[in-house]
């Protein structure tokens, strides 16, 4: 019932790897699509991915850096898989353990990982479990416990069994005599001398008589301000609790062993102490004693370690503009990355996740595909057709403001740009066009290309169709030797179904080189809901089985957030895909690439 099932290194050595009777298809396209889109883009919160017809559920190892897979058709459904990973990823480390601690590629490759027998061993036990499970046959009336009832269990009496209820508790002041005991070795001691510090004695309670009446203008004696003699009762504790380590301390000093093995056990005590004594709460040496306990050492971290830390980090991300859920699949992803791995030495913790969420976002600002427009327009230019940009968004981001940005850096880098004015629906669309095309060419005069202006226009007026304007431009502009057409679409939102159909048409039927999303930088959780319908919007509305979806994003108004650079990150992973341009002003020059460490190092700052 599986199709397959690997077992590979993260640094891409495969293992061990099973495929099923009767499936002849390479299971590699699938595996590299889990790797590409899920592991390389830390999105390994959720352990499942669907790859056409095909469903993946995978587990990571962290602790020896690999990554278990398994595969199977999407219409079935197997409810042993979530445990049947767990089962040969502990017996696959127990068998191997010597082996995956060496380090090095080589010594992976030269090892012979033969687990195909016990490999069918413990998916024939997990098939037959899941077989054997039947529902539950319904209990009948007599077997419930509601038949048990009678009217006399029904009816509460008042004092009765009260001795017996007084008999059968048991009494909180006896106490155990007769059993001591013996100090056998320095651990027993050190637990003898925290269990006599744990609590301060209190003292007898005395009934309350009448008190003598104290007036406050009456004056008051000189005996009933001294309170040098007073300390209270938390003062008293803490001078007995030193007292107790002191001797603890005192045992430990005076202890004469002169050899190796002697002196590591008395340093090995020291840390238990530490340990121990970093337990106590309230106690006076607790803030020390566990920054001691978590500097020094290592351990493998579980999720109840992490939790804490994540749950501060997910309250971070949201403070900082990233959206709720975004924030969420993120810490999500983090520990599932972290879990299992061994901390080192001086460690924390804390540190730990900071540093891996860091590396997580750094990753996610950096996708897997890199656009580079000036590269795409040269390979154009080589094929005898213009470079065509369509720029689509919602109302007032600023698309025509950055469309004009854009145009400037083309020009700059010695390129001939045609507008196309497609948005026939905005009063003044057109016009601000042509005001951005005759300020361009003042700053690149005709004169300096052989009497050829650099940005020209392309408008039939306001009402017309968007895709049939686009497609006129783009003809146009083949017709006269333009390098790239700048699209501007009208603005819209996302729920506006006829505006997202003409959209749609218009991307549908010319087919540019690239679609970029422009998104404010100021919004938060609106950003996912804005990229996740206009992608829909593409998918449902095209008439190709491969739809052009959004390849890009241009975000605007980057420089009023200051650190909340959260959208970067919404954006970023709800699509893959790059930003492009940063918009980070309102000249033509306020046009910035995004710096990926810059914008975490925003991000993660307190």
């Amino acid at each position: 019932m599986l199709d397959f099932f690997t077992i590979f290194s993260k640094g891409g050595i495969v293992l061990w790897c099973f495929q099923g009777a009767g499936v002849t298809e390479s299971f590699t396209a699938p595996v590299n699509a889990l790797i590409h889109s899920v592991i390389l883009q830390e999105r390994s919160g959720n352990n499942s991915y669907n790859h056409e017809a095909l469903s993946l559920k995978y587990k990571l190892d962290n602790e020896f850096e690999l990554i278990f897979v398994v595969g199977f058709q999407k219409i079935l459904t197997l409810t042993y898989v979530d445990k049947f990973l767990d089962d040969v990823q502990l017996h696959f480390r127990d068998r191997y353990k010597n082996e995956l601690e060496q380090n090095g590629a080589l010594k992976l490759l030269n090892n012979n990982f033969e687990f195909e027998d016990d490999f069918k061993i413990l998916l024939r036990e997990a098939e037959e479990s899941s077989k054997g499970r039947s529902p539950a046959p319904m209990r009948s009336f007599k077997e419930s416990e509601k038949s048990q009832k009678t009217v006399k269990s029904m009816i509460e009496t008042k004092g009765g069994d009260k001795g017996k209820e007084q008999g059968g508790k048991k009494n909180k002041n006896t106490k155990k005599e007769g059993i001591v005991k013996p100090h056998l070795n320095h651990i027993a001691y050190i637990f003898d001398i925290l269990s006599s510090c744990s609590k301060s004695p209190k003292p007898p309670k005395q009934p309350k008589g009448k008190q003598m009446r104290v007036w406050d203008m009456g004056g008051s004696s000189t005996k009933n301000l001294d309170y040098s003699e007073r300390n209270g009762d938390s003062s008293a504790n803490g001078v007995e609790q030193s007292q107790e380590v002191r001797k603890c301390f005192f045992y430990f000093g005076n202890n004469n062993s002169k050899s190796v093995s002697d002196v590591c056990c008395t340093l090995n005590m020291y840390l238990v102490l530490v340990v121990l004594l970093s337990s106590k709460k309230g106690g006076s040496f607790g803030g020390m004693f566990g920054m001691l306990k978590g500097l020094v050492g290592s351990k493998s971290l579980t999720r109840e370690d992490m939790e804490p830390v994540l749950e501060k980090m997910r309250d971070h991300l949201i403070a900082k503009n990233v959206a709720a859920d975004i924030a969420s699949q993120l810490c999500d992803s983090v520990a599932k990355k972290l879990e299992g791995k061994v901390m080192g030495t001086f460690t924390t913790v804390a540190s730990t996740v900071k540093q891996a969420l860091q590396d997580s976002l750094v990753q996610i600002l950096q996708p897997k595909r890199r656009v580079d427009i000036l590269r795409d327009v040269m390979e154009a230019q080589s094929q005898r057709r213009p470079y065509v940009i369509t720029f689509c968004g919602v109302n007032g981001v600023g698309k025509s403001t950055n469309l004009a940005k854009i145009s400037f850096w083309l020009i700059e880098n010695g390129l001939t740009v045609l507008i196309a004015a497609c948005d026939t629906f905005r009063a003044g669309a057109v016009e601000q066009l042509r005001t951005h095309q005759r300020r361009l060419n003042s700053l690149h005069p005709p004169e300096q290309n052989r009497g050829r202006a650099v940005v020209q226009l392309y408008e039939k007026g306001y009402g017309k169709d968007a895709a049939g304007i686009a497609m006129e431009a783009i003809a146009y502009a083949r017709n006269q030797g333009f390098d790239v057409v700048l699209v501007d679409t009208a603005g819209r939102m996302q729920d506006n179904a006829p505006l997202m159909t003409a959209l749609a048409k218009l991307i549908a039927v010319n087919m540019p080189d690239l679609v970029l999303f422009v998104g404010e930088a100021l919004v938060g959780n609106e950003a996912v809901d804005q990229l996740v319908k206009f992608n829909q919007a593409l998918a449902d509305h095209s008439m190709s089985d491969k739809p052009r979806l959004i390849d890009g994003i241009v975000l605007t108004k980057f420089d009023t957030i200051d650190d909340k650079v959260g959208a970067a990150i919404s954006m970023t992973y709800i699509t893959g895909q790059p930003i492009v341009f940063v918009g980070t002003g309102q000249t033509y020059n306020d046009l910035r690439s995004l710096n990926a460490r810059a914008v975490v190092s925003a991000l993660m700052k307190a």
